[in-house]
């Protein structure tokens, strides 16, 4: 029976820890009342809209901050539990868990990027992308989020040790 590759589940394990800090420090903000976050994360997260033009995070419209939600309350919890079936290898029954975490994410980020590359920002309170380089230099912060999750997808779609079902015998 093949075995799952172990550089892909060290990298899922990696993106599944990493992302633990970076959603609950930054990413769940724009949820959180004013003053509630500590000054030095509501300034790290000011200094990253401010570089990288991304108005989506200091004040997200109604559809990114479901998104945001759902982040916190179903992808968070998550995390931890993916982050160890990753890292102890060889877990089939991550399977459809993942299944549904990859095609979650992968369906709100082809939104964002769609947003990121077509909306018009020059509305924007706080400063968008204007320049195809702007907004490709944005994109470039939000697309891993949608390729690690979609090589998750073809991970457990495609490789014969996930696809694997254990027949049962008949009595």
């Amino acid at each position: 029976m093949a075995a799952a590759p172990r550089w892909r589940e060290r990298l899922f394990a990696l993106y599944f820890i990493s992302h633990i800090p970076i959603t609950a420090l930054i990413d769940l903000q724009p949820l959180l009342p004013a003053g509630i976050a500590p000054r030095a994360l509501t300034d790290l997260l000011q200094q990253y809209a401010t570089s990288f033009r991304d108005p989506l995070m200091l004040q997200p419209p109604e559809w990114f901050k479901a998104f945001i939600y759902c982040e916190a309350f179903l992808q968070l919890p998550f995390f931890p539990i993916a982050a160890y079936a990753f890292l102890k290898g060889g877990c089939r029954w991550i399977r459809t868990p993942a299944i549904i975490y990859s095609t979650h994410v992968a369906t709100t980020l082809f939104a964002i990027l769609a947003h990121i590359l077509f909306h018009d920002f020059s509305k924007a309170e706080h400063a968008g992308p204007q320049t195809l380089r702007e907004r490709l230099a944005l994109l470039s912060i939000y697309l891993p989020y949608l390729l690690i999750p979609l090589l998750l997808l073809f991970t457990m779609l495609c490789n014969p040790h996930y696809k694997h079902v254990e027949k049962r015998k008949r009595k």
